[in-house]
């Protein structure tokens, strides 16, 4: 019997043989090895660049370096219908919506600064007299914490989630970009105009930590003293901008020198800085200090940090010169190269294999209207003051009662109340006359009430939700406007302002770069700024923000 089983043996020793030859020769194809994606990233990068208009990202994308804003447009996902879906775009309001993913009606900052509708004073979005900058002069107004924010953040839910285990740090050249970003648990760092050094402020700490103070203590702000910024490319790259004579003086052209009349660095100087690329490049040396001397992405209790950056110079190079600028154009190149360079370097230090990155901008920007009228569209500045002048003389005339319009709150109308209770006239009349009367008010394309506010009476346009989406019942004033396209408030015959509620200033980029997480490719879907804060809380399995209505960006993810 076994003689009769040895034939058909033999095949099988021979496939033995066989496959044995092939292990030794290394020929076989072994199953690959599963790398295990980590649950979740070490380090969550959120930057904000103030005042950057989605359409200046799109125009000159063929002019950046490979590892800044094109690392994040081709190796990222990419939201080229993404907005600042409120209807004043401001930078306090377009900061807080990113980590809180709130509208103003919740969270409560409805604009830079606003007038107070008890007390008729001014209120700054970050004032808080009860506390100071560490190290640096404080006045009573200044921004030193988020009192005024009336919802949690990202990272305050991040930091709740893990036992205050996980670092949130901003930091920004504006005090407003830094502790709306970082909330009530974060810790946020100023760049101090009069100093040129980066500070906090005592509602976060007692005392900076030892790397802050030696990194101010270098002063590495006066680099740039007697340095000139001019144009980093070819002459030919900005051949399709605007001509400088119809946007700006002569003066105000390239190439600028930072410098100052005493002849040092001093506060005249460190604050012509913030018109420059300098601050910037501060910005983002600074954020390497705070990732070294916090060793943020490599937390010893493996939890997420969160790196909060709000570069905030291209927005006073917009203020100053236009988006449709030479200046603007150059200030974007630089910025990407800081970016490719900061990107190199959190690819070192943290592995970008371990972090999200994410790119927004707390708003957009109109062109001048001196390069608008040139193209032959109707573009002015309004004169708030003449406006309210002449609404105040047309209810003194119906009314017969001076000064029933109180105060000018852009873009928001503040009336006596009081005044009209004790005058006898009905509130609802005062408003609709007010209303009727500023509709007709060039550059007024729209006009909302208190009352219509109230009762949500507005009529179903899109202008009209961002713009309610902005009224706080608490915070804001009683007529809100909305001005014609490429009309802003403002006074001068040079530069141009943002806030409206029309493309051209809700239009942002939001980019999303993160291997283990997100999906490559332009995504066509529309998105809101708000989205960003639920998208991050379903990523680091934490719960959304307070006032979070944004909605998860679940195509993006993997």
């Amino acid at each position: 019997m076994t003689k009769n089983l040895l034939p058909s043996l033999r095949p099988l020793r021979h496939l033995m043989l066989i496959s044995s030859l092939l292990v030794t020769t290394g020929l076989t194809t072994q199953p690959a090895l599963a790398v295990e994606k980590p649950s979740q990233p070490k380090l969550v990068v959120v930057l904000v660049v103030d005042g950057l208009p989605q359409e200046q990202v799109v125009r000159y994308r063929d002019q950046y370096t490979q590892g800044g804003f094109r690392r994040l447009l081709e190796q990222g996902a990419w939201y080229s219908d993404a907005h600042q879906a409120h209807g004043v775009t401001v930078t306090a309001v377009g900061h807080t919506a990113v980590l809180t993913g709130a509208y103003p009606y919740q969270h409560g900052i409805i604009a830079n600064e606003w007038i107070d509708t008890t007390t008729h004073e001014s209120m700054y979005c970050t004032q808080d007299g009860n506390y100071h900058y560490l190290g640096e002069e404080t006045k009573t107004d200044d921004g030193t914490a988020p009192t005024n924010l009336k919802v949690s953040t990202v990272g305050d839910e991040l930091r709740y989630a893990t036992g205050n285990q996980s670092k949130v740090i901003t930091v920004s050249g504006k005090d407003r970009g830094a502790i709306l970003l970082a909330g009530r648990a974060g810790t946020p760092y100023i760049y101090m105009k009069k100093s040129g050094n980066f500070a906090s402020s005592s509602y976060y700490l007692q005392s900076h930590p030892a790397w802050v103070q030696q990194y101010d203590a270098k002063h590495p702000q006066d680099r740039f003293y007697g340095q000139e910024w001019k144009p980093l490319l070819a002459d030919a790259a900005y051949q399709n901008d605007v001509d400088d004579s119809i946007i700006s003086e002569p003066k105000d052209r390239f190439p600028f020198k930072y410098e100052s009349k005493s002849g040092k660095p001093d506060a005249e100087y460190y604050g012509k800085l913030m018109t420059s690329p300098f601050v910037d490049e501060m910005t983002l040396d600074f954020a390497r200090a705070a990732v070294e001397g916090e060793n943020l992405g490599k937390n010893p209790a493996g939890v997420t940090d969160i790196l909060g950056i709000s570069l905030s110079s291209h927005d006073y190079v917009n203020h100053a010169f236009g988006p449709e600028s030479r200046m603007s154009h150059d200030h974007l190149q630089r910025l990407d190269r800081l970016l490719a360079n900061f990107f190199t370097y959190l690819d070192k230090r943290v592995g970008l294999d371990n972090t999200v990155i994410l790119l927004t901008a707390d708003h957009g920007f109109p062109n001048t209207p001196e390069f608008s009228r040139s193209i032959k569209r109707d573009a002015q500045r309004i004169n708030s003051k003449d406006m309210m002048a002449a609404l105040n003389q047309h209810l003194n005339k119906q009314f017969g009662t001076e000064k029933l319009a109180a105060k000018w709150s852009g873009p928001l109308v503040l009336l006596d109340y009081p005044l009209i209770a004790q005058k006898n006239l009905k509130r609802e009349e005062v408003e609709t006359s007010a209303a009727r009367f500023l509709l007709s008010y060039p550059g007024i394309s729209d006009a909302f009430t208190r009352t219509q506010l109230e009762q949500g009476a507005l009529p179903n346009t899109r202008i009209a939700k961002l713009m309610q989406r902005g009224w706080n019942r608490q915070v804001s004033g009683d007529i809100m406007l909305v001005t014609k396209q490429y009309w802003y408030f403002g006074s001068g015959n040079h530069g141009t302002s943002h806030g409206s509620p029309y493309s051209y200033d809700t239009n942002v980029p939001l980019m999303v770069l993160g291997k283990n997480w997100i999906k490559p490719g332009n995504r066509s879907e529309y998105a809101e700024v708000v989205d960003i804060a639920p998208t991050l809380s379903h990523l680091l399995k934490i719960r959304p923000p307070s006032g979070s209505e944004g909605r998860i960006l679940g195509e993006a993810l993997k």
